[in-house]
């Protein structure tokens, strides 16, 4: 499709550089002569020149813009497959709002460029060239000052690159900062509107608009400075010619005409290519911006060495025992996020067997989510090894493993669409009777059969329409509908009422085989919670303190061994230890 938008702009081309010989002809061979059949003659010659050149033109247009389209849209679509695969620390470094704008504003500069270069780039020189090579080839006494005007634009147009590079990636830089503002704002408008934080959020809008207005004002104060240099250039050069052509034979005045149009065509190619390298300018940096996208390394793409033939001794130890392995074991476990100040796990080091439960307590920023995040591998550890069934995470195929495993989070996620469509984000393929089982399980049944369309109801976006307490039961039926062998239940029963949360972990306890002597089959769950209540029940607890273990037990064992389980408890449960 480009080859042929610029096949057609190759004859549209010729045509325009026709124009000026064909009315040099007419003028020298018809007007000088009074001949009146010769300016006919060339005359229609001109006018079915022109009529080509038109209807090229037109069709150069169609297919560059839908070369262009199409370009922009792979583009687009390569770079969304690259994000999806990024691990979470390449994404936390290049921020969600930074990557949105790399998708969609600089992928537009490199489809606008590309568009240019088949409608104008391509036309630009090939014109340039060609007006050159007619002046030279009707007045050859002018190639000095032609070749003088070239040099002078020439530098003018690498000067104007060199100096557009910086400003315009400060462009897109400042309009990264204004989609965070703008991003975080609409993210956070219930608290700003509930602490009267307008006026704020105003300003710090208003600055990131500012720069974002400052940068683009640098950029484009470079091309109006450069394009009237350019134009100031070709002008003066036109002068000079027809100083130097006064002497001209006036039965050749035709060609001095065609002369100055070719010179006239010059200046719109310059002018042209001025533009389309400012077009360059932008849309290089923004393909640099999106080459940091593709130039991260696929999400956990390091495998092998010596730390797979570790992991499968850990596996083949594991299997050779008696006992199955456990469904979960971390061993010596050391992970800090990028550009963290201290490390927010420190040699964490236990085992969770299958068909139990495991409750995870501590104080805020003792490292609870962050150890639940490793289990699916989000993030990797920066030492010690985490184990799935007795294979190291490094082993597992990635998608294989988190089919196994289901995280609900502390913020609830809801999708646009019905309740069934997101309870089916957990299995696409889970009939109606499972949703209504899972939906059951997590006591959401009792609010989606009230719902006046059922599971076929609307959910807003991201459950705008919900309460948060229905929003996180839904988020975890949606879990349940995956039938996982490890569920994570990160602090996602914070909304709900005592009698709710109780009944929901009664249901969940019932999945995991307890009471039951064999519970190899059963789901195993972790629990993180705030509450000493939501945790005591569980068959172990683990006490988070600064990133380490500081207790390891069953509720009672805690109460008796643990000092900051037990200050816990005395904060919500008062002193009785029962």
């Amino acid at each position: 499709m480009a080859l042929t938008a610029a096949g057609f702009l190759l004859v549209e081309t010729i045509g325009d550089l026709l124009q000026p010989t064909l009315m040099s002809m007419i003028v020298d061979r018809g007007v000088v002569r009074r001949d009146v059949g010769t300016v006919l003659r060339w005359g229609m010659v001109m006018l079915a020149v022109a009529v080509v050149g038109a209807g090229a033109a037109a069709m150069r247009n169609i297919y560059a813009s839908r070369a262009s389209q199409l370009i922009g849209r792979d583009i687009r679509s390569d770079t969304y497959r690259k994000v999806m695969s990024l691990g979470f620390d390449d994404i936390d470094r290049l921020q969600p709002s930074a990557i949105i704008t790399r998708i969609t504003n600089d992928v537009v500069q490199i489809q606008n460029f590309a568009q240019g270069l088949m409608r104008i780039m391509l036309k630009a020189p090939i014109t340039c060239v060609g007006a050159i090579a007619l002046i030279v080839m009707q007045i050859p006494e002018q190639t000095p000052t032609v070749a003088v005007i070239l040099a002078i634009a020439a530098v003018l147009i690498w000067a104007n690159m060199h100096v557009s590079f910086p400003r315009f990636l400060a462009v897109q830089r400042a309009l990264d900062r204004l989609g965070i503002v703008s991003r975080e704002f609409l993210r956070s408008i219930r608290v700003v509107k509930a602490f009267v934080m307008e006026h704020e959020e105003r300003a710090r809008f208003g600055a990131a608009s500012r720069q974002f207005a400052d940068a683009n004002v640098a950029a484009t104060r470079v091309n109006a400075t450069y394009g009237p240099l350019i134009n100031l250039s070709v002008n003066l050069g036109i002068v000079a010619m027809l100083w130097l052509s006064r002497a001209q034979d006036a039965a050749h005045i035709g060609a001095l005409m065609a002369s100055m149009n070719y010179m006239t065509q010059v200046l719109f190619a310059l002018n042209r290519v001025s533009m389309i390298v400012n077009s360059a300018t932008r849309a290089s940096a923004s393909a640099s911006r999106i080459q940091e996208i593709f130039d991260c390394p696929a999400e956990f793409a390091e495998r092998g060495g010596a730390h797979a033939r570790r992991s499968r001794n850990d596996a083949t130890a594991a299997s050779s025992g008696r006992c199955p392995p456990p469904a979960v074991e971390f061993r010596d476990v050391t992970f800090a996020y990028e550009q963290a100040g201290a490390p927010a796990l420190r040699g964490v080091s236990f085992a969770m067997d299958h068909g139990s439960t495991l409750g995870i307590i501590g104080p805020t920023g003792s490292g609870k989510s962050t150890l639940v995040s490793l289990i699916p591998r989000l993030y990797d550890p920066q030492s010690g090894s985490v184990l799935i069934d007795g294979r190291n995470l490094r082993d597992w195929d990635v998608d294989e493993l988190r089919v196994r495993i289901a995280l609900v989070s502390q913020k609830p996620t809801l999708f646009t669409g019905t309740v069934a469509s997101n309870l089916r984000w957990g299995d696409p393929a889970a009939s109606d009777a499972a949703i209504r089982r899972a939906a059951r399980l997590a006591c959401a049944s009792e609010f989606v059969d009230a719902l006046p369309d059922g599971y076929d109801a609307r959910v807003g976006q991201g459950g705008v329409n919900l309460s948060g307490g229905q929003k996180q039961r839904l988020n975890l039926a949606r879990a349940l509908v995956r039938g996982p062998r490890v569920l994570i239940l990160d602090d996602c029963t914070s909304a709900l009422d005592a009698v709710t949360e109780h009944d929901v972990l009664a249901n969940l306890r019932s999945l995991t085989g307890g009471g039951t002597t064999d519970r190899r089959d059963g789901m195993g769950v972790v629990v993180i919670s705030q509450r000493i209540a939501t945790v005591r029940t569980c068959d172990r607890i683990i006490v988070m303190d600064d990133g380490r273990i500081a207790g390891i037990g069953t509720h009672d064992d805690l109460m008796q061994s643990c000092a900051l389980y037990q200050a816990i408890a005395k904060s919500q449960i008062g002193g009785d230890r029962s």
